[in-house]
Order: C-alpha cells, then structure tokens, then sequence
C-alpha cells in the first residue's frame, strides 16, 4: 500500500487561505445550502407571498458574498482588473448553484433570472465599493 506524502497532508497555505477568507466561505456555504434546500424549509406567512420575493434574496445574497470577498480583500484590490477577476467566483458560483438545482434537486429549478439576480447582486457590490474606495482611508478601517 503505498503512503501518501506528508507534505500532501500538511497544508499550512490552505489552511491560511481558510482563515483570510472565512467570511466568504460561511456566506457561500449559507447560499448553498439556502438554494439547495427544500421549500418546506422555509416557513410560509404573508411575507413570503410577496411576488418575485426569491429574485430579491438572490440580489441580496450575493450582493452580500460581493460584498465580503472585497472586505476580505480591500487591500489586495487595487485596479477594477482585479475586481473583476475576484468577481467571477460568485459568479460562477451561482451558475454553479442554479445548474446543481436544476440536475439535483426534484423540488427546485435553475431559472435565468435567478442568475440576473445574482449577477446584479454581484454588479452592484462591486459598483458600490467603486464609489466608496476613492474616500477609503486604510487606518480608518483596521
């Protein structure tokens, strides 16, 4: 039986990687397991009647995950390039999630404008930190 090499077990960048980014993995890991979930999850009152109220929790949701990957990386994000390259994890993420919903799920659907939805959520998170970072002083936020 052959062993498997201590360096492929003992990964000190993943685990780092995990504790920069942890924010955004809890949020990713809430979207998928909000998406992937039955509807008898959620509980049914007059809120939830609201018509199209699944498109604004998508908006939402990965505004949201927009949002903490740039905080996460405020500092390393320096040109709209970078911005744009870290925007397509939630991006794909969504296609990802709505391609799983449709192939996986009985219950659920991959609809189109859900991934309008996220890829707005997504577009007004990084347009909002695009107006915000001109007045963004590093040594306010530490």
């Amino acid at each position: 039986m052959n062993k498997i090499p201590y360096y492929l077990l003992n990964l000190p960048q993943t685990e780092k990687m995990i504790r920069k980014n942890i924010f955004s993995i809890s949020v990713s890991l809430i979207i998928l397991y909000l998406s992937l979930s039955t509807p008898q999850t959620f509980i049914k009152i007059g809120f939830f009647n609201i018509p199209y109220l699944d498109k604004f929790a998508h908006f939402f949701l990965y505004f949201l995950l927009m949002a903490v990957i740039i905080l996460e990386h405020r500092n390393s994000c320096t040109n709209t390039r970078k911005l744009l390259l870290i925007a397509m994890i939630p991006f794909f993420l969504g296609i990802l999630v709505e391609i799983l919903q449709s192939g996986f799920t009985s219950n659920r659907k991959g609809e189109i404008l859900d991934m309008i939805a996220d890829s707005a959520g997504i577009t007004a998170a990084l347009f909002l930190w695009l107006f915000i970072r001109p007045y963004y002083n590093k040594e306010n936020f530490r």
